[in-house]
Formats: C-alpha cells, structure tokens, sequence
C-alpha cells in the first residue's frame, strides 16, 4: 500500500501524515528486500518495534532512521531493519502431523535410499532459532542411529543473521522443550541448571548439531544450492508474502525438490490456484514432487 492509498484509511487513525510517509518507506524496504508486506494497519506494530532499533543506534527521530535506511551508507541497516521487522515464532515439532509424515518417509523410502549409498538432504528454509531444524535431526537420527556416518545433511536458512547465532548456539530454556519428549530430551540435550537464577536450560548436543548447517539466505535471493532435497520445509514463511511472490517461490522449491521430495507448508499456505507444477497434495499441507515427468534442475 502506498502512501496514497494510506491517506483513504477512515478519519479514525491516528497516523499523521508523517507517520505515513515514514511507513512508506520502512514497509517498501521491507517489501523490496525480503519480501515482506506490511499493511497499514500494522503500523503501530511496526513503530514500536523500531523504537528499540532507535535505540540502540542513537538516533531520536524515526525520520532520521528513514533517511539513513534510504541512503547508500544505509545498507547494513536495512538488513538490521528486517531483522526487527520479522516474525520468529517457532517451537519443536510444531504441526505435528508433518514430522509423523517425514517418519514414515524414512522408514519406507528414505532410510534404504541412504543405505544403497545414496545421499539425503533436507532443508529447513525460515529455520529462525533452530527447533525446526533440530526436531528434523531427531526424526532422523531416530529411524537411522548411525545417521553421523552416512551421507545426510540437513541445511537451515533464514534471512536473520541474529536468529541463526541464537540457532547454532542450540541452547534452550526450559518451557522452549517442554513439548519434547522426555526420552528426547534426554537423549538429544544436555541439562544444566543456573543456581544463581535457578533457571534450566539444555543444550543441543554434539550428534544433533553435527547434522545440520546453519546459513544467512533470503529466499527472494539466488539460491546457492545446487543438489536437490528429499524434503523441504517452509512452513510459516510464505504467508507474509504477497501472491505474486509466493507465485514465483513454487517452481523454484520444485527445481530445489527430487522427483518424489516432500515440501512441507504451513497451516496455513497452500500452493496457489495459478500452480500448475508437478508437486501434488498428498497429506496436510504437504506435497509430493511427482516421479516423473518433471522439470529437470538447472
């Protein structure tokens, strides 16, 4: 929404027209650099979020921060500015119903595959702080226990370099595990508890961490991999794009999926009606690249 359209909001805002110029500009970087639409509506979300950007750099006036956005000196600051603008509202094994899936997939396809000599690959695309990435490294450890020795990588991506430290770290607080198992937790994480703040925490541990590399990728970017994935999730990370954009992700996802790959979407995405590729719906929110047929990758 542009400046323009803005102005036409009911009487009732309380936005000046300041206020609008300024979120003009702060929700078009967020739109031209990571994709991200921002109605108006969010503003006021998007303003406070940015007080404490202020903050830290010093600076007293949001004009000021658009103007040093704006500027070439302003690159850095921008990658700052999505990182306070996004959303990383992750947790182990969320939606369920999709890591019952990708078990099944290892008993019946994937776990063979990997023994006959083959390679496996996963990605984790939004990965945010890392339960994502890790609960794939359970499940996969799990249905291959000597997963450490063979061909299996599982990458995690996201545009926020400060999530992707937090990420590698893989260090936890207790209510962050609480829906982990206990036989999960105990196997996959060390515990150490705090006396001075009598807070727990618990480690990712070295087995888990092994499996899986952490890297900085904006999706809207070229995507350096070139080896195709057994299975993708990006789940929660499309619905802050517009339909043109999520329209030009679907090929590229099916290009960066094997004939057979899953890729795994949030509750609430699904591929447009304009999609006429080769992945199809096989489960919740999840789809199969067919086996033949298909695209070949670049």
């Amino acid at each position: 929404m542009n400046v323009s359209e803005a102005m036409s909001l009911p009487p009732s805002t309380t936005l000046t027209r300041e206020d609008l110029k300024q979120f003009s500009v702060l929700s078009g970087i967020a739109k031209s650099d990571a994709g991200l639409v921002i109605p108006v509506e969010k503003a006021p979300m998007l303003f406070a979020r940015l007080n404490k950007r202020l903050r830290a750099l010093g600076i007293t006036s949001r004009s000021e921060y658009c103007r040093l956005v704006s500027s070439p000196n302003g690159k850095s600051e921008r990658k700052e500015l999505i990182s306070t603008l996004t959303t990383n509202v992750t947790s182990f094994f969320r939606e369920n119903h999709h890591f019952e899936t990708l078990i099944r997939e290892l008993e019946t396809n994937l776990a063979p595959k990997v023994r006959s000599g083959e390679g496996l690959r996963f990605w984790s695309a939004g990965c945010s702080t890392g339960p994502e990435a890790y609960s794939i490294a359970m499940v996969v450890l799990e249905k291959i226990p000597d997963a450490s020795n063979l061909d299996i990588r599982i990458l995690a991506t996201d545009i926020d370099s400060n999530v992707l430290n937090t990420a590698r770290e893989g260090i936890f607080d207790d209510s962050q595990t609480d829906l982990i198992s206990p036989n999960r937790r105990n196997r996959f994480f060390s515990k150490n508890h705090d006396d001075s703040t009598n807070s727990t925490t618990f480690q990712v541990n070295k087995e888990l961490r092994n499996l899986v590399t952490f890297r900085n990728l904006n999706l809207l970017d070229e995507w350096p991999m070139r080896r195709g994935f057994d299975a993708i999730f990006c789940r929660n990370v499309v619905i802050y794009f517009d339909k043109i954009t999520q329209h030009d992700l679907w090929p590229r996802f099916e290009n960066s999926c094997l004939p057979g790959g899953l890729l795994f979407l949030g509750h609430s995405e699904r591929l447009d009606e304009l999609y006429t590729g080769d992945f199809h719906a096989c489960g919740t929110t999840t789809y199969r690249r067919a086996m033949t047929n298909c695209r070949r990758k670049d």
